[in-house]
């Protein structure tokens, strides 16, 4: 059993919202997801980064999710900045029922074990990229709720955390993520959102013991990045 990362699928299979616009490597890309996931086995574990489906609503998104349900193994979802079709989770999960889809796990105020290992996570923010509008800093203070709350639920296990936003890009920090990443220990943070020429300013390596990897689909060319 292995563990994998991917963010961005961006699918829009029952509407129509065609992604080579944003560059060649969008071309296709829902057949470059099928073949990426292939190495993938039916024990193995993605955890799909945020910005999933462009749908605005749940029902719309169905095509999509059967998508998703469809590639090897388990799935835990967490929401992006796209995410429109999201409400709340309970609803997410009724829908899935509905529709047989059981291979979904969802990402939100809570945590989910792997093994040994807690998947923390939450989407994320830029609250200061946003100028500190009054808006954007009660957003990024629930952020930080749903962050916490994730990683205090994980107990003494090994965390790993994953975001949509990133938390340092370029000279951006958001000091209330990367602080609660160091308080708890968390070992690896992946993070997506960031396309084309922003890949050549996401954040790598380590700072404050967390490692930090960019698993954007189109940086990955569509195959997801093993973690564990």
């Amino acid at each position: 059993m292995s563990l994998y990362a991917i963010g961005d699928l961006h699918l829009s299979l029952g509407g129509d919202k065609p992604m080579d616009v944003f560059g060649e490597r969008w071309e296709n890309h829902v057949e470059k997801l099928k073949d990426g996931f292939a190495e993938i086995g039916p024990e193995d574990v993605t955890v799909l980064c945020g910005d999933l489906s462009w749908a605005m609503s749940i029902d719309r998104a169905r095509e999509d999710f059967l998508f998703i349900h469809s590639l090897p193994g388990k799935k835990i979802v967490l929401k992006g900045n796209h995410d429109y079709w999201w409400s709340t989770a309970s609803k997410a999960y009724s829908f899935f029922a509905e529709n047989g889809i059981d291979s979904i796990e969802i990402l939100n105020n809570n945590c989910i074990f792997y093994g040994d290992t807690a998947i923390c996570g939450t989407r994320g923010w830029f609250y200061e990229q946003e100028r500190g509008q009054e808006h954007d800093k009660k957003i990024m203070a629930r952020e930080l709720l749903r962050l916490e709350t994730s990683l205090k639920a994980a107990g003494e296990r090994e965390k790993l955390v994953f975001l949509h936003y990133p938390p340092k890009y370029g000279s951006y920090e958001c000091g209330g993520i990367l602080s609660l990443l160091e308080r708890y220990g968390a070992r690896r943070c992946c993070y997506g959102h960031l396309h084309g020429r922003c890949h050549r300013s996401a954040f790598q390596g380590v700072l404050r013991g967390t490692e930090y990897s960019l698993v954007s689909a189109d940086y990955l060319l569509f195959r997801p990045k093993k973690i564990l």
